[in-house]
């Protein structure tokens, strides 16, 4: 298994940086196809609301204006997508080459909502690379997160402002046995499979045994993995506890399930996991 697809979340915001260096790294290291994602707002339907909240609808030179913006905003996050690629060596190349397995890169650009435009194109990738924005830290939820883990069925990666020098060499991965904790562990095989160091820590009222019968799936891919029990409370306890065990073993990756309780939002993101994309300045690896 590898990963051949990357597609990046290229906003122009907070979060852009953090997301196309990690991706870069990740294209250099699988050899794979680097798309960065840039959606345009649709200033009509953004000012409709503006107009409703207002008593009456947006004129006409607003809605230029919004779109100049917009404009502006997409020429900075392309140039800022191609000043890193560059850097890491990436050339451009939009057409799939099989048989020439090195790094390329390219650029696609729509206009519409982005946590829907994201999802959608998603479906087409190995991984999704979205970064961490500022207003992540302060409410650990983003509807472009929440979008693609429900809607696209891959696996997607969480990456800090400030991405690690290297990642994937010390793998630790939060189990509980659920399904959601499945589709991550197998989802995070790429990355296993090149690790030096993989950690198993299994949370709450996970069985030993269990546990034990994902070690040894693991080994039957020939990778040996340790298992450590975390015994912190539940929800968010657990959440912190995996975190601290994590950055105790020197763990550059955590890998999660998206998974909890309703509401909504906890049923898809969970306690735990809402606790490490709050916190966490690790990649954050999540699989709904």
């Amino acid at each position: 298994m590898s990963i051949r697809t990357i597609l990046a979340a290229a906003s122009g915001g907070s979060a852009t940086t953090g997301a196309v260096e990690l991706a870069c790294q990740l294209a250099r290291r699988f050899e794979a196809h680097l798309e960065g994602f840039h959606v345009l707002p649709d200033a009509a339907a953004v000012l409709a609301t503006t107009g409703d909240l207002i008593g009456g609808p947006a004129s006409v030179g607003l809605i230029e204006t919004v779109k100049e913006e917009a404009a502006a905003k997409a020429t900075e996050a392309r140039a800022l997508f191609d000043d890193i690629t560059a850097r890491h060596g990436i050339s451009h190349g939009a057409v799939p080459q099989v048989a020439a397995l090195r790094p390329t890169v390219c650029w696609r650009q729509e206009e519409g909502s982005a946590p829907a435009l994201v999802a959608h194109r998603a479906k087409f990738f190995d991984l999704i690379v979205l970064g961490r924005s500022d207003r992540i830290v302060k409410e650990p939820h983003s509807d472009t997160i929440e979008e693609v883990l429900l809607r696209s069925g891959r696996p997607v990666l969480v990456a800090p402002g400030e991405p690690p020098a290297g990642i994937g060499y010390v793998v630790a991965i939060g189990w509980n046995g659920s399904e959601q904790a499945v589709r991550a562990l197998s989802a995070a095989l790429p990355w296993l499979g090149k690790a030096s160091t993989v950690l198993l820590l299994t949370a709450g009222d996970t069985a030993p045994a269990d546990g034990q019968a994902a070690v040894d799936y693991l080994a039957w891919h020939e990778i040996s993995a340790e298992q450590r029990k975390i015994t912190n409370g539940s929800g968010r306890h657990v959440g912190r506890a995996l975190l601290e065990a994590a950055r105790e073993a020197g763990a550059d990756m955590l890998v999660m399930g998206g998974y909890g309780h309703s509401p909504w939002r906890e049923q898809l993101l969970g306690g735990a996991t809402r606790t490490a994309l709050a916190t966490t300045p690790l990649p954050l690896l999540l699989v709904h």
